[in-house]
């Protein structure tokens, strides 16, 4: 073997040699050739001694400095990340200040979850340092006071076993047939959705001409149709809203638009009702509706504007929020399918989003509605004539929503409410996945947060309350089932529940539990399998896949919490809060405005009356200027950390039971909990970058590789950047 080589033998290969050398050549060819040199004086001997000892001290220094270095910096991040903590989380400092506490049940449910976790993370440690056993032992022969613990844990272990595995166990399998049923519903509309495209199957109007045989009238084969555009504080997306529906190629003497303004804010509401009086100039019949009390929100909204007398004349309506924008043709590809249909109550058609590649949450976001629409819909509308009522960018008939009751405020989900009472009076509904509307996709975790709860808390309010009516509908016993099984309870309810129980309680509880098993087909094959399905109506998303997987059961914490809300009558079931908005105006484009009148007091379409009215008010506004002026104007908007503590408490568990994990050498479980652990500590920061902006201004799309990048940075901490006013 030859010798070991050190750092100064380059300064010794250089040094001049005396005495005569003698090479031996060694006959094994294993060994290598050795060099030996004449004998040496003890004066020479001891000067390379000296010069060695030199050599080697220099390269131990040299160590020593890297070590030091490596050592501060190692320690600064420590401190780094201590102060960061202490900041964060004790003092609770630079973080937006929360309406209202977030010491809810599930959030203590959560946090005695986590202690009882680490506790026995400790102690299955310790036990696996001291080599016991993790399968049940039996009893000491003797007992000792020194093996007090090891009796302990021996009671431990046995009273697991006995007891809490079989119940875990039960609730497992319990779990798993919920996940498979819901799995069969998944691939049975998918193989609908494939029949449909090998089949080339969509609805088609009977009598698709709106021509009049009346030479004086031309335009009395168009029916009368009211347009609504409900909206409320969203100064971003009024202007393209109110200018997309004016473009609505419809004879303006068989439409009416309708804006219906539920705003607090003062200049907002001008703004918007300068909006409609420049279009009136323009000719177009518009109107213009404030309702001072906010009573029952969207739908309280509606059916005001809906009780007006001029709007008996009309048959159909559009509905349109206030950040869609429908394409000139979409009145002329909808309405045509109620002609010579008298069954027919609803067309839907689908949503079509501007900013699905801002960043990784509105990516995900454009995976699951695709689905949603492509899939669902689609197969509902096609097979069976139901599916719930998206809210908007679709046609009612006028007679169909006043023969199901009209507007209700009872839920925060007013469209799926009348959807469901119209289907019980036997009216049809129907899909339209080739006519889209362009909208936004919310680009902040909090914004779409709130969505999601209203969306799952709202179902479970109209289950309550429209299931005796179900059972007393006069329709078949068929749409009965379809109705309460699949529509409510598979869709609405067993999916958030089996969801965050399976994967979220189950999951980490087994790895404390090892008795209790849950199959690696369970957490890998299925949810794989699913995901795929998921992505393939939207096969650019396929590179993110896994983080759409762990996204879904990163959102099941809030799903769960409204569904239970919802469904037990909480406070939050209650809540409506308006999504925020960007104001996009295409894909990949912030709408751009003339920014040449920068200062512009009050809009000329104004009336002499309109501008005395507002000198009457006892408020002090700024000069109304095109919102994109009017944020260049303010200052910069700051920034405040925004803790989501349920969330960060669950990742927390989970990462905790991946530690655990490791001791049993589990491999699917360990990885699938790490990522998803640190995944619901990143989700969040998805949508910083592309949010964190002023209005107005120009938003930055985030690449793959950047997402990751985001991902792998915030996951230190789990702390989010979210801009708050």
């Amino acid at each position: 073997m030859a010798p070991q080589k050190f750092d100064f033998v380059d300064w010794w290969s250089k040094e001049v040699r005396r005495g005569t050398p003698v090479v031996v050549k060694m006959e094994n060819p294993n060994y290598s050739m050795l060099e030996i040199e004449s004998p040496k004086s003890s004066f020479e001997d001891q000067k390379d001694k000296e010069k060695n000892a030199k050599q080697l001290t220099w390269v131990l220094l040299l160590k020593a400095h890297r070590a030091a270095g490596c050592v501060a910096w190692v320690w600064s991040g420590v401190m780094i990340l201590l102060a960061a903590i202490k900041k964060r989380l004790i003092l609770g400092q630079g973080l937006a200040q929360q309406d209202k506490p977030h010491k809810g049940k599930l959030f203590k449910a959560i946090t005695g979850f986590l202690v009882f976790a680490v506790m026995m993370l400790c102690v299955e440690v310790a036990a696996h340092a001291l080599s016991w056993h993790f399968s049940t032992p039996h009893w000491p022969s003797s007992f000792r006071i020194q093996d007090l613990p090891h009796v302990v844990y021996v009671g431990w272990m046995y009273f697991r076993a006995s007891y809490i595995a079989p119940t875990l166990q039960k609730l497992t399998d319990f779990c798993i047939w919920l996940f498979l049923i819901q799995s069969v519903d998944r691939i049975v509309l998918f193989l609908g959705c494939v029949y449909i495209r090998w089949k080339g199957l969509k609805p088609v109007p009977i009598n698709p001409s709106l021509e009049s045989d009346d030479a004086e009238n031309p335009d009395s084969g168009h029916p009368m149709v009211l347009v609504q555009i409900p909206m409320c504080n969203e100064r971003e997306v009024y202007e393209q809203s109110i200018s997309a529906v004016c473009q609505l190629d419809w004879p303006k003497s068989r439409i009416l638009i309708q804006v219906l303004d539920d705003s607090s804010d003062v200049e907002t509401r001008f703004l918007i009702k300068s909006e409609v009086s420049k279009w009136q100039q323009k000719g177009v019949n518009i109107v213009y509706r404030h309702r001072v009390n906010r009573t029952g929100y969207k739908a309280g909204n509606m059916k005001s504007a809906m009780q007006c007398d001029y709007v008996k004349k009309y048959e159909f309506v559009a509905i349109f929020d206030a950040d869609f924008q429908p394409k000139s043709d979409f009145l002329k590809r909808t309405v045509p399918h109620f002609r010579d249909n008298p069954e027919l109550a609803l067309v839907q058609t689908r949503w079509s989003f501007v900013n699905k590649d801002e960043n990784l949450l509105t990516r995900l976001q454009n995976i699951n509605l695709s689905f949603h629409f492509e899939v669902e819909q689609q197969v509902n509308g096609i097979f069976i004539n139901f599916f719930g009522f998206n809210g908007t960018a679709g046609v009612w008939r006028i007679t169909a929503l006043e023969e199901s009751g009209g507007w209700l405020e009872r839920t925060t989900v007013e469209d799926m409410d009348i959807a469901v009472r119209a289907h019980l009076q036997g009216w049809k509904f129907i899909f339209l996945n080739d006519v889209r509307c362009l909208c936004e996709l919310p680009e902040s975790y909090e914004a779409y947060r709130k969505q999601q709860h209203r969306w799952h808390s709202g179902p479970m309010q109209l289950f309550r309350l429209c299931f005796p009516d179900i059972i007393k509908a006069k329709i078949s016993w068929m749409k009965k089932a379809n109705m309460i099984f699949l529509f409510f309870l598979l869709r609405k309810l067993i999916l958030p529940f089996y969801s965050f129980t399976l994967f979220c309680i189950i999951l980490p509880l087994t790895m404390f539990v090892p008795e209790a098993t849950l199959p690696v087909w369970v957490v890998c094959y299925i949810p794989a399998l699913m995901s795929i399905l998921n992505v393939i109506p939207s096969p650019k998303s396929f590179p993110f896949l896994v983080p759409y997987l762990l996204f879904e059961n990163t959102m099941s914490v809030t799903k769960f919490n409204a569904m239970i809300s919802g469904l037990f009558q909480l406070s939050s079931a209650h809540e409506w809060v308006v999504t925020k908005k960007t104001g996009r105006a295409s894909e990949g484009d912030v709408l751009e405005k003339d920014t040449a009148r920068s200062t512009v007091a009050l809009d000329k379409t104004m009336s002499e009356s309109g501008i005395d009215a507002l000198k009457t008010l006892d408020v002090k506004l700024d000069p109304l200027v095109p919102p994109s002026v009017h944020d260049a104007l303010q200052p910069p908007m700051k920034k405040k950390n925004r803790l989501y503590r349920k969330e960060l408490l669950l990742s927390f568990l989970l990462l905790t039971a991946a530690a655990r994990s490791l001791l049993s050498a589990q491999g699917i479980h360990f990885y699938f909990l790490l990522f998803q652990g640190d995944l619901i500590q990143s989700a969040v920061f998805f949508s910083i970058r592309g949010h964190g902006q002023h209005e107005g201004s120009q938003a930055c799309h985030l690449p793959f590789k950047d997402c990751i990048a985001d991902y792998c940075y915030v996951s230190i901490l789990g702390l989010w950047r979210e801009p708050y006013d």
